[in-house]
């Protein structure tokens, strides 16, 4: 056997190397989700590297470095973390191109990430890369589509007409591979005896004012006027505030001063218990919509951001809704309160509305029960899908 036979033969049998780059909780979840799929369906060894955090990490990935520097919300927040983002970013990279990988899986935290893509395959062009999670080009900044062919081989959607938008705006190759929460379809929808509860009294009202410091500073004040408000008019109800670990302290202790009693949960049981058993929700715009929608929780959405940030966004943002809910959806069946309209009495009163078997509770039930069609729940698991469509071009990257 000649030298280029014996190396060759013996890369053969070195297995998969896959990079990762995971720069955010969100993105950490589905990376670790990921990384399990990867191993249950290839037929080779499978070596990660890059960046991630407790997830991945508990899958077996030795992250360059921690994720909190990238913790932040808002444009105001960004300026002092570009120097630890820069360190970052510039070492990924370098990574990346002494090992190389077989496959580069860009995760979600696009204004991370696919910068990250970008340079690598300037300086590597034969590296495939995978971008799981599509950057909002359907909301704001649609060029972005066009620009990722550049040096983004595939794109894994999570929402179902991210393939249609990417195919209208010039975008790479994409595909629907399912969002992870219709994976917990179980854990959120009520069995029988929860049903009853979801209509018996008092109601459960949960209130998610949002799971980053920056939202709760803003959301968590005038959630609390909307819900003694609620409280004053509907009499007697069970609130609970779902939170994260790193703020429940915070979260707790302003909760103690509402005038309503209120039960702060964190652990993840407590939590879905919770969705199964609500009657209605006050929550932050974001993913969360999206998660009571697909537990069948009707809602009321709001959130307000700094002036800065409300100009830079009415500037870029074309989408009828900014509820994530609604845009699945096609239809605008969540009430959305945004800036001067979010106050304390007009979400009192659009809540007001949901507490009992009201039009507008029966109106987003309704709609609700349309998203198993919708976001194929049940035909296919998301991190199998994505798997699969990773695993091809690993392969490909390998010969």
């Amino acid at each position: 056997m000649t030298e280029d036979a014996a190396a060759g033969s013996a890369r053969q049998s070195e297995g998969l190397r896959i990079f990762l780059v995971a720069a955010e909780e969100s993105g950490d979840r589905l990376g670790g989700s990921l990384m399990r799929a990867l191993r249950k369906r290839s037929s080779m060894p499978i070596q990660f590297f890059g960046v991630g955090g407790h997830a991945m990490q508990a899958e077996g990935l030795a992250s360059l470095f921690p994720i909190g520097d990238f913790a932040i919300i808002g444009f105001s927040a960004i300026p002092r973390r570009v120097p630890a983002i820069l360190r970052h970013l510039h070492a990924t990279v370098r990574a990346a191109i002494a090992m190389p990988p077989h496959v580069m899986v860009v995760i979600d935290s696009p204004e991370f990430s696919l910068r990250v893509a970008r340079r690598v395959r300037a300086k590597n062009p034969a590296i495939p890369i995978v971008n799981y999670v599509s950057p909002s080009v359907w909301a704001w900044r649609p060029w972005r589509a066009r620009s990722m062919r550049d040096y983004i081989d595939h794109v894994l959607a999570l929402l179902p007409f991210e393939p249609a938008v990417h195919a209208r705006l010039g975008g790479p190759p994409c595909s629907f591979v399912g969002h992870p929460l219709t994976e917990r379809v179980d854990e959120l929808r009520p069995n029988a005896d929860e049903a009853r509860r979801r209509n018996a009294s008092p109601p459960v009202l949960l209130v998610m004012p949002g799971s980053r410091r920056g939202e709760i500073k803003r959301m968590l004040a005038i959630f609390a006027e909307a819900v003694a408000a609620v409280a004053g008019r509907a009499g007697a109800l069970e609130i609970v505030v779902p939170t994260v670990p790193h703020l429940y302290d915070e979260v707790k202790q302003a909760v103690a001063m509402w005038q309503v009693p209120s039960q702060v949960v964190v652990d993840p049981a407590q939590k879905n218990a919770a969705f199964r058993n609500a009657r209605a929700a006050l929550v932050k715009s974001g993913t969360g919509t999206l998660e009571l929608a697909i537990a069948g929780v009707p809602m009321v959405a709001a959130y307000k951001v700094s002036r800065f940030e409300e100009f830079i966004a009415r500037l870029m943002i074309k989408t009828p809704s900014v509820i994530l809910a609604n845009l699945v959806l096609g239809d605008n069946v969540v009430p959305e309160f945004l800036q001067k309209e979010c106050t304390p009495p007009r979400l009192a009163e659009a809540l007001l509305q949901l507490l009992n078997d009201t039009p507008q509770w029966r109106s987003q039930s309704e709609a609700f029960r349309r998203l198993d069609a919708i976001m194929e729940i049940g035909k296919a698991v998301p991190s199998d899908r994505a798997a699969e469509i990773v695993l091809d071009f690993a392969c490909r990257g390998r010969q």
